[in-house]
């Protein structure tokens, strides 16, 4: 998953700040958050989350920090694949969150506000604040948008702990995942996969085999069902990776129902209403001890309202090459794109390196000659010691690093889901120098694959 993008971005209703981890920090980069006279700089990168801060590391080598320009409103940084076992109660939240001065490359200009508007034409974009800022080119990384208020009656956040809900997918509603599941006492364990594009598609259902984990271990899971709904129809994209989570689904007995994308909650009765999508308008209610919400997404509506965006509101790249296919001085990453492949800080990482590349290629008046395959990767915690990882491209064919078989459950997977992406998120990609595993894959695979 890319960086949190929620916390600003939402209605007034899911709106809150963070910002007292940030006092005391030294600030080595400059900043800007007051409206000022138009500003010029060679790049400027829209986003400061995973993929805006590894493309404003990666261009400060390339070109100096002093043409590099970040816009990123947030006064916090969260590194987001951790919060499934922050939802789990295996880490604590605090983890995963660092001040965003702290991860801005010292030397580039912060401008600290949201983007308000792209103009293509003109090359140029609006603050917030009131700045406008002319661009050379510009990498667009301004992540998806999270649409709790478009599920009915779902109460305000403040409210989850006492209607026992949760969501994995924010900083305000993570730790009410934890408390929902430590208030278990018995009946339904629901969780839920909305009917939109998602980020991390593994994670709504990762918290499901850690709450099944957690129920066993405390004696519960007798009284317990745990209930996957999910609007998809399938369990997992790739049947290589489905096949090993049915067995497990079985072996567990949990009960997966396909198609069905949570449309109301009715929270004062604990009762969730799914429709039925494949008969529109059949709706069944659900009764719940426990309710895991993943929200419908969209679209950043600052893309969505530009003229990068295609039909759909993603920004409209080369699958390749990650420029865009309307303006060739602007460029996109991460979860903002409609690149045809799973959503994941893993596909970031990837998309890191290639788009690396495009641009120096760009810079040259040269064509860009390296091509993303849609490398993508999710960490499939299935219990709190073990993990199968699934790596694959845009065909949804298996692209895995090591030589062993990955669809099986291991703690070794586990052991770097935990504890090694971390301290390689946070020192490897951030810093623009870990672009996905292909070089070690290849080493891996004696350069067979």
């Amino acid at each position: 998953m890319a960086t949190v993008r929620a916390v600003h971005r939402q209605p007034a209703l899911w709106r809150q700040c963070h910002r007292t981890a940030g006092i005391g920090v030294c600030h080595l980069h400059t900043s800007s958050s007051h409206a000022s006279s138009k500003e010029h700089y060679k790049v400027l990168v829209l986003g400061g989350g995973s993929g805006g801060i590894t493309m404003s590391a990666r261009m400060k080598r390339k070109l100096g920090a002093e043409n590099v320009a970040i816009v990123e409103p947030s006064e916090m940084h969260y590194y987001q694949p951790i919060w499934t076992l922050v939802g789990a109660g295996a880490k604590n939240v605090a983890s995963s969150g660092r001040p965003t001065a702290s991860v801005v490359p010292s030397g580039v200009k912060w401008v600290r506000s949201r983007v308000q508007e792209i103009n293509p034409d003109t090359n140029t974009v609006r603050t917030g604040n009131g700045m406008e800022i002319s661009y050379q080119y510009l990498i667009v990384a301004l992540g998806l948008q999270l649409h709790y208020e478009k599920i009915k009656g779902l109460p305000e956040i403040e409210d989850w702990v006492k209607f026992k809900i949760g969501s994995n997918y924010s900083v305000q509603t993570v730790e009410k995942t934890w408390s929902a599941l430590q208030n278990f006492k018995e009946g339904n364990a629901l969780f839920t996969f909305p009917n939109t594009p998602v980020k991390c598609a593994g994670a709504p259902q990762k918290i499901m085999y850690l709450t099944d984990a957690y129920l066993r271990k405390t004696g519960k899971r007798a009284t317990a069902n745990v209930v996957y709904n999910t609007s998809l129809p399938v369990l997992f994209g790739v049947k290589k990776y489905a096949d090993a989570l049915w067995e497990i689904v079985k072996s567990r007995d949990i009960q997966v129902n396909l198609r069905q994308n949570l449309v109301e909650v009715r929270a004062d009765k604990q009762e969730a209403v799914f429709e039925n999508l494949d008969n529109p308008g059949e709706t069944k209610v659900f009764e719940y001890e426990m309710l895991h919400v993943t929200p419908p997404m969209g679209p950043n509506p600052v893309v969505k309202g530009s003229l990068l965006a295609d039909e759909a509101g993603w920004l409209d790249v080369n699958k390749e090459t990650l420029q865009s296919n309307k303006y060739p001085n602007v460029f996109g990453i991460g979860d903002c794109t409609n690149l045809p492949t799973s959503k994941t800080g893993a596909a970031v990482a990837a998309q890191s390196s290639i788009l690396d590349r495009t641009i120096s290629k760009v810079l040259k008046n040269e064509k860009p000659d390296r091509k993303y395959d849609g490398y993508t990767s999710c960490p499939l915690v299935t219990s709190y010691n073990t993990v199968i990882l699934a790596e694959f491209d845009y065909n949804g064919q298996p692209l895995e690093t090591f030589p062993i078989d990955q669809s099986k459950e291991r703690w070794t997977m586990y052991h770097m889901k935990a504890d090694v992406m971390p301290h390689l998120y946070w020192h490897g990609l951030l810093k623009g120098f870990w672009g996905g595993p292909g070089p070690y894959r290849k080493i891996m695979h004696l350069g067979m694959k």
